[in-house]
């Protein structure tokens, strides 16, 4: 881009280091927060801040980074409701980082093409990699957009992840991203599994764990989570609500090519029992409390092998 200015609305456990690695890299960002303490920091490293979004609607790139679309639709009513009544400038961004739903922010994408005069685009860019990489500016970015919209933000993207690729049109990076979790979902799930069975069993888990890695179970997934399963240890990198979220939308994708998902179906069960057990907002690894919750509750019939949920 021909300047290094953004926007950035949502400085939360991701978009905090998001935006300092922008200032970092020589970026001028001005931001957006619903509370001031994260604001007040963002200031200390050299950002500017503003009191609405809409005081950003002459930033040539805006990057949303709140928990979903429709956080991102009531944060940007006004902001296009100005650009509505004055244009922005032409080839303005609006960068959609977080994990939406795929047919969701196409939509929204029309409505800012419609409220800008169309001198606006929506490009979504979700990420993965965590809180570890969004501090250490190696997340993965996947990011939807046309070829032209893609290579004018990769310095952007590129100040932010360590894997920056276009999958395609608008919406492909989110059934990317969607993709993703439905990965990292299931397998932190079969992981918690195994922890609970290996400790039930008289195992270390840790012990288990550290010789799967050394298989062909190994991943990253359990290179990063492993360690808080294993230690029962679930504050929070990012709450785990949003990955029944995420399933859902693999779902919603699903649906709508005729692709049998079973093990996101599954998920999206496990996840939503996760969320009736009040764990929604500890990390993802509390999934091994929910099974093991769910454990507890369970009386085996040892005469056919099933299993029968009681109160």
């Amino acid at each position: 881009m021909d300047r290094k200015e953004a926007g950035f609305v949502g400085l939360g456990l991701m978009g905090a280091p998001m935006a300092a690695n922008l200032l970092a890299a020589g970026w001028a960002v001005t931001a957006w927060n619903r509370s001031s303490p994260a604001l007040d920091a963002f200031e200390a490293l050299g950002g500017s801040r503003v009191a609405a979004v809409e005081a950003l609607r002459d930033q040539p790139v805006i990057v949303f980074m709140l928990p979903d679309l429709s956080d991102i639709e009531d944060a940007s009513i006004a902001l296009l409701t100005d650009w509505a009544a004055r244009p922005p400038a032409p080839g303005t961004a609006v960068v959609v980082m977080s994990s939406v739903s795929p047919s969701a922010v196409k939509e929204f994408g029309k409505r800012v093409v419609t409220a800008s005069g169309g001198n606006a685009v929506v490009v979504d860019a979700p990420v993965s990699g965590g809180t570890k990489g969004a501090v250490e500016g190696t997340l993965a970015i996947m990011a939807g957009a046309s070829e032209t919209d893609f290579r004018r933000l990769l310095p952007l993207f590129g100040s932010m992840g360590g894997t920056v690729r276009r999958l395609g049109a608008l919406g492909s990076g989110s059934l990317a991203k969607a993709c993703n979790q439905l990965i990292v979902g299931s397998t932190t799930a079969a992981l918690a599994e195994a922890a609970e069975l290996a400790e039930r069993s008289g195992m270390d888990v840790a012990a288990l764990y550290e010789v799967l890695a050394g298989g062909l179970a190994g991943s990253r997934v359990l290179e990063v989570v492993g360690p808080r399963l294993a230690a029962k240890d679930y504050e929070p990198t990012g709450p785990a609500k949003f990955m029944h979220k995420d399933l859902s939308f693999v779902l919603e994708s699903a649906d709508a090519v005729g692709a049998a998902v079973p093990m996101a179906s599954a998920g999206v069960e496990l996840y939503a029992e996760l969320k009736r057990q009040g764990l929604g907002d500890r990390d993802l690894a509390v999934v091994r409390q929910t099974i093991s919750n769910l454990s507890d509750n369970a009386r085996y019939n040892t005469t056919d092998n099933t299993s029968v949920k009681t109160n």
